[in-house]
């Protein structure tokens, strides 16, 4: 009797340290990366394999465009992704879908983010040139809300500004190089290309940081079943960032070979400052959603605490 007592006991002292040491299988990610300079600290995490640190397996998805990137996610076939404050407030107009989490990018008193620049030739030098100049934009984006701000912030009216659509960034760069278009809004570092060719800055965001800004999003199903494989994204994401800040030509290489810069700019190209955790401000959503109320795309109110969330944040 001993000795059968004895043999259960140990039967399940075995079973119950086989369910004590069994592994957890890490939760999994997919996120849409554009081929931008912004989500260089995700392919720095991946290299550094500070994603696997954390517990967290994350699927980097190349996407060429924003529209491209927006199909996967109404497909449900992403979790997160590179987005911005305006696109995020035409996602959640009619109910909550992604929520944002961080930012990717912000505009700093030294390193611009965007920049409205005047074709070679064109004359146009100062803001007053722009009154009344096509400028190539995407549409409700970012791209055309900083047009808005910096222009208006430089004296123009609502009147003055005017905007034409051109959505893909290499379709601006040489319509604007070819003096189709006189004017063009570029991000960073596109815009050096253009500089190189002869294009002239207009005005840039240096001026007014707080208006330009990318973010990770996260779809709210994500949020809901995969907290913490969230948080451990984010944890993974500042420490790629401290290794940005820390040592900016470390990574020469990487932002080449994920064709995040071009190669003729990366002489003379010195790596912006990458934001530490932190989340959009109240007064920054309200700017944005504003905006998009005054273009018509958003009816009524969207609440910050239906798409900003720093909860996730290390």
């Amino acid at each position: 009797m001993r000795k059968v007592l004895s043999f259960f006991m140990a039967l399940v002292f075995i079973t119950l340290a086989g369910c004590g040491g069994a592994s957890k299988e890490p939760q999994s990610l997919k996120v849409a990366v554009l081929p931008v300079l912004d989500v260089l600290p995700l392919y720095v995490a991946e290299a550094q394999g500070y994603f696997e640190k954390n517990g967290v397996q994350v699927e980097l998805v190349p996407v060429g465009s924003a529209p491209e990137r927006d199909q996967l996610m109404q497909a449900g076939q992403i979790d997160g992704m590179l987005t911005e404050l305006v696109v995020t407030l035409l996602y959640n107009r009619e109910m909550p879908k992604i929520t944002v989490v961080r930012f990717a990018r912000t505009a700093t008193a030294k390193y611009p983010l965007f920049r409205i620049l005047a074709a070679k030739g064109s004359g146009i030098t100062t803001p007053a040139g722009l009154a009344g100049v096509p400028i190539g934009v995407s549409d409700l984006t970012v791209i055309e809300y900083t047009t808005d701000r910096l222009l208006e912030k430089a004296g123009l009216t609502e009147n003055d500004i005017a905007t034409i659509s051109v959505p893909k960034i290499p379709d601006r760069l040489a319509l604007l190089g070819a003096g189709e278009l006189k004017a063009a809004n570029l991000p960073d570092p596109v815009a050096s290309v253009a500089i190189q060719n002869g294009a002239v800055v207009v005005i840039d965001d240096t001026s007014y940081p707080e208006i330009s800004n990318s973010v990770y999003a996260f779809n709210n199903e994500a949020i809901r079943n995969k907290p913490e494989a969230v948080r451990a994204f984010l944890t993974a994401v500042e420490e790629a960032v401290a290794d940005l800040n820390r040592d900016k030509t470390r990574w020469n290489d990487l932002m080449v070979e994920k064709k995040l810069i071009p190669p003729n700019v990366l002489a003379g190209y010195t790596l912006p400052d990458f934001p530490t955790a932190a989340v959009p401000s109240r007064e920054q959503f309200a700017d944005a959603l504003a905006w998009v109320q005054a273009k018509g795309a958003v009816n009524g109110t969207i609440s910050y605490e239906s798409c900003v969330d720093a909860a996730f944040l290390p």
